[in-house]
C-alpha cells in the first residue's frame, strides 16, 4: 500500500498504563504506523501524562509530568498516542496546570505540544488521510467508546470507520454503548461498588453482542470490563483497537 506517512517524524507516546501492563499495545502502533511510512521515534525521557495526579488534586506534583511531556516530544513533527483519554488530558490539563506552576515560556511549549497530539484514530483519518490501513481480522467484534476518548478527546466516528474497513471483520452494534465501564481512573478506586455495578452492565451488554472480541481505544478500560468477563468465565476477550489495526493477512496464515 502507499505510505502516507512518508517523511513524517512521529513521537509514540505509549503511556504509563500501556508502557508498563500493555506493551504489546505500543508495539503495534509502532508497526502500523512504521507500515505506513512515518519514522517512528520513542523519546525516552517521556513519562505519565499526569492525568491521575490531576484529577485528584496534585497539581504540584502533576507539573513535572507535564514539564517531561513537552521535553521529550520537542523534537517531533506529531505525537501520536494509542489513549483517547491520555490525548485527552495532554490538551485539556497540561496548559491550565502549567499556567498554575509554571512559567509562560512553559505555557507556549506546553501550548505547542498539546497542538500537535493526536490519538491515533484522529492521526490515521484526519492527518493521514486513511482508514484503510491494510489490516485483518477475521472475528466479530463490538466497540466500546470510553468516556474520554469520546467526550474530551471527541474521537466520534472514526475508530468505527477503521473498524469497517478491516477485510474479514465483522462489527456489532453494542447496545448502551456510551455508558461508562466505571474505570474512570481514580473514580474505580475511590467509588469501587459504583464501578463495578457499571462494569458489570458493561460486560452483560458485551456477551449479548455475540462478539468474540471487546475493542476500545483505552487499555484501561478494557481492563476494568475484561475483569469482570473474566470472572464471569465468558468467552469474549479484550483487545485494543490498534492491536487489530496492526495485524495483516500474513499474521493469520
Amino acid at each position: 500500500m502507499a505510505d502516507p506517512g512518508q517523511g513524517m517524524r512521529v513521537g509514540l507516546f505509549a503511556t504509563c498504563v500501556n508502557d508498563l501492563m500493555f506493551p504489546e499495545t505500543a508495539r503495534a502502533a509502532t508497526q502500523l504506523l512504521r507500515r505506513l511510512g512515518c519514522e517512528v521515534v520513542f523519546p525516552p525521557g517521556q513519562t505519565c501524562c499526569g492525568q491521575m495526579m490531576t484529577n485528584t488534586g496534585y497539581f504540584k506534583a502533576a507539573l513535572g509530568a507535564v514539564k517531561a511531556y513537552a521535553n521529550a516530544f520537542e523534537g517531533c513533527d506529531v505525537v501520536v498516542a494509542p489513549s483517547g483519554s491520555c490525548v485527552a488530558s495532554v490538551r485539556h490539563q497540561h496548559a491550565m496546570l502549567a499556567r498554575g506552576g509554571g512559567s509562560a515560556k512553559l505555557v507556549d511549549r506546553v501550548e505547542t505540544a498539546a497542538a500537535k497530539t493526536y490519538d491515533i484514530t484522529e492521526f490515521l483519518v484526519d492527518r493521514l488521510g486513511v482508514t484503510d490501513v491494510g489490516a485483518f481480522f477475521p472475528h466479530r467484534v463490538t466497540y466500546h467508546p470510553s468516556c474520554h476518548s469520546a467526550r474530551l478527546a471527541r474521537l466520534g466516528e472514526r475508530p468505527y470507520q477503521l473498524l469497517r474497513a478491516v477485510r474479514g471483520l465483522e462489527l456489532l452494534d453494542l447496545p448502551d454503548a456510551e455508558q461508562c465501564c466505571g474505570f474512570g481512573g481514580t473514580f474505580s478506586v475511590k467509588n469501587p461498588d459504583v464501578s463495578v455495578a457499571l462494569a458489570a452492565d458493561k460486560a452483560a451488554n458485551v456477551v449479548a453482542t455475540g462478539a468474540e472480541y471487546v475493542v476500545a481505544p483505552d487499555n484501561a478500560c478494557l481492563m476494568n470490563i475484561g475483569g469482570v468477563l473474566t470472572r464471569g468465565r465468558a468467552a469474549v476477550k479484550p483487545i485494543h483497537l490498534v492491536e487489530i489495526l496492526a495485524q495483516t493477512e500474513e499474521d493469520h496464515r
